[in-house]
């Protein structure tokens, strides 16, 4: 299989998980396409795909967005978070960072798998505003260096809205939002060009199977199991990584 093929596959499994949940695509894309490519180019090729993704999650499911949540809270301080992580992109080449981005998802994979066990019979409350901040400045951090913020912000988002559609149309908006402004961050260091456009449009028929079959899990699969399985294979694809990096 050739990479461009095996980061299709990988990207059309990311795309159902983000048209079903709202969340997950750059995080399995990341996690699964850096067995055998370098972030940077992942990033490069997946992001503007992820863009049209959002966008059309957040036009078809306006009315569900949560705009106060989404102004008033989690833009500004995630916002302030990925500043600091665009500072500090210069270092995404480094091969340790394999190994501290497979170790923060494993961290956060098994902390939610624990968490929706402890809330299987518990209803969800809002977390504190001093911990939703922080919680959610890390996630820019994270979103900055990785464009994976999103199991920092599926936790704060998660404890606030318990409606899933309100949960998938603010996070569609937040990823899109957040991601322009990555893939314009990438076009002016040059990260972002000819050649990886090229990779990008062949990542366009994923895109739209992926688009139409999460849709239909998003209205037929319990979103509990839905989420065990996509935290469960990012443990997995993670502690793969590590073992494989160092």
């Amino acid at each position: 299989m050739t990479e461009i093929s095996y980061l299709a596959a990988v990207v059309l499994v990311a795309f159902v998980v983000e048209s079903a949940a709202g969340f997950g695509a750059t995080v399995v894309t990341v996690t699964l396409g850096a067995q055998i490519l370098p972030l940077d180019a992942v990033l490069a090729a997946f992001l503007p795909v992820n863009v049209a993704l959002s966008l059309v999650l957040t036009v078809r499911n306006a009315k569900a967005i949560d705009r106060g949540l989404l102004l008033r809270q989690v833009l500004p301080w995630m916002g302030a978070g990925t500043a600091v992580g665009l500072a500090l992109s210069r270092y995404r080449a480094a091969g340790w960072i394999k190994v501290v981005f497979a170790a923060f998802v494993i961290v956060l994979s098994i902390a939610e798998l624990l968490a929706m066990r402890a809330r299987a019979d518990q209803r969800s409350t809002p977390l504190r505003p001093t911990v939703a901040a922080s919680a959610l400045a890390g996630a820019g951090v994270i979103h900055g260096l990785f464009a994976c913020g999103g199991p920092l912000v599926v936790y704060v988002v998660g404890r606030t809205l318990s409606e899933k559609a309100a949960f998938r149309a603010t996070l569609s908006a937040l990823w899109l939002v957040m991601n322009v402004v990555l893939v314009a961050s990438m076009a002016i260091d040059g990260s972002l060009g000819g050649k990886s456009l090229v990779t990008s449009a062949a990542l366009l028929p994923p895109l739209v199977v992926g688009l139409l079959a999460g849709d239909r899990l998003h209205h037929r699969m319990p979103e509990r199991a839905f989420r065990v399985a996509v935290f469960a294979l990012l443990l997995v694809a993670a502690t793969v990584l590590v073992v494989r990096s160092v």
